[in-house]
């Protein structure tokens, strides 16, 4: 009489360690991106405290009174005196002044490159402006029969306008690039090579940023289909 012998694998239970680690890992996850936002936000706070307490004047400075250096005091500081540089370079004297020191800032030719490229950057970033893209469309890019999301920013004008060999209008194109739309090209297109969406701007963005994978929902059209009707017997 031959015994079969039961070669069945029993499954191994988790140990203790195996669910530790697992807890552990579970508290990473939670408690990586909060630390590290929470370190980001504490240093830039610290490096605008070491840059502006300097200028600060000690009676001003409340450390003096406390004997405690208090984390972003100098932030307070730096929005209190952006206010208020703002609110004297709205009105005439501070644009005068404004105007003198940028006539003696384009007499100096290395400072005035140097000024002038980071006033564009701090008008294109912070200038408050109406001005938007107006619509999202695509085109056909890098070559034919492949297309990319962009974005119609205006017409064409003057010089542009004039030199380029169509007829038709020509449009303002802004070609983002993926993930990172802050850069990309600008091309000059005549209108019929845009192809216009109905999706915002905002959600065209999305898709760019994503890779495509935060696609726009469709909207449900407004009239269901008609169902077909049924024969009448006779």
């Amino acid at each position: 009489m031959q015994i079969k012998e039961d070669h069945t694998v029993v499954p191994r239970r988790r140990g203790f360690l195996g669910a530790l680690r697992n807890n552990f890992l579970a508290g990473i996850v939670v408690i990586a991106p909060i630390g590290l936002t929470v370190w980001l936000i504490w240093t830039v706070v610290g490096w605008f405290d070491s840059w502006v307490l300097p200028f600060v004047p000690a009676r001003l400075d409340p450390e003096a009174y406390i004997g405690i250096n208090l984390r972003g005091v100098g932030v307070i500081f730096f929005l209190f005196f952006t206010l208020f540089v703002g609110w004297i370079a709205k009105g005439l004297v501070g644009r005068s002044f404004i105007r003198f020191g940028e006539s003696l800032v384009g007499r100096m030719p290395v400072v005035r490159s140097i000024y002038n490229a980071v006033k564009q950057i701090a008008e294109t970033v912070f200038a408050q402006s109406d001005t938007s893209f107006d619509k999202a469309c695509m085109v056909e890019y890098p070559r034919k029969g492949i297309y990319a999301i962009a974005f119609i920013s205006t017409s064409a004008k003057g010089e542009v306008d004039r030199k380029l060999p169509y007829d038709e209008e020509i449009v303002t194109v802004f070609l983002p690039t993926t993930p990172n739309p802050t850069s990309g090209f600008l091309l000059f297109l005549p209108r019929q090579d845009v192809i216009e969406l109905d999706m915002s701007v905002e959600d065209a963005a999305k898709l760019v940023i994503s890779a495509g994978l935060v696609y726009p929902a469709e909207q449900a059209p407004s009239d269901e289909p008609e169902l077909p009707l049924a024969a009448n017997d006779g």
